[in-house]
């Protein structure tokens, strides 16, 4: 979702980590897959960014584009900076770990700060409130171990969003 006009009437979805070239735009594929898969990718805007502009322009990092391939999830990602108007332009901002998470709160405008969640918030029960580990320093076996560990995340979270939307009350 690079520009805002065309997405009204969608949830919009930011997915944040450091450099935004392994993590984020990950969870971004994932989850706009699982939503295409489920039908629903027409009501979900997604997203990825990185607190780091090191590797704006970009394309998502080749260990994360192989993982997701493996898998059938395209990573088409470009990294981008998170910019302070997100902020404003997306419904939920969802940090990779704890440190991105409390980055973000910092920066946000307090009416604003309750957009900001961790994504392991959406992780099995037991796993909730830990950090996506970085894969950058590592090999193909980190990487499967975050694509299935935002696997479940990003189901999770699509089934929240979706539970969300059908009751009363809700846009």
């Amino acid at each position: 979702m690079r520009s805002g006009a065309s997405e009204q009437g969608r949830m919009r979805l930011l997915f944040v980590c450091t450099g935004n070239i392994c993590r984020s735009p990950l969870a971004e594929a994932i989850f706009a897959h699982l939503a295409r898969e489920a039908g629903g990718a027409e009501r979900y805007a997604v997203d990825s960014a990185g607190l780091e502009g090191w590797h704006a322009g970009d394309p998502a990092d080749a260990r994360s584009c192989r993982v997701g391939a493996r898998h059938g999830v395209d990573v088409p990602s470009i990294a981008r900076e998170f910019q302070q108007r997100d902020f404003e332009r997306f419904d939920l901002i969802l940090a990779m770990d704890r440190g991105h998470l409390r980055a973000l709160r910092a920066r946000a405008p307090e009416a604003l700060r309750h957009k900001v969640r961790l994504m392991r918030d959406y992780d099995r029960p037991s796993q909730r409130g830990g950090d996506v580990p970085d894969p950058y320093y590592g090999g193909a076996s980190e990487f499967e171990e975050v694509f299935q560990m935002l696997m479940v995340c990003c189901r999770n979270l699509l089934d929240t969003l979706e539970a969300a939307r059908s009751e009363p009350n809700q846009p």
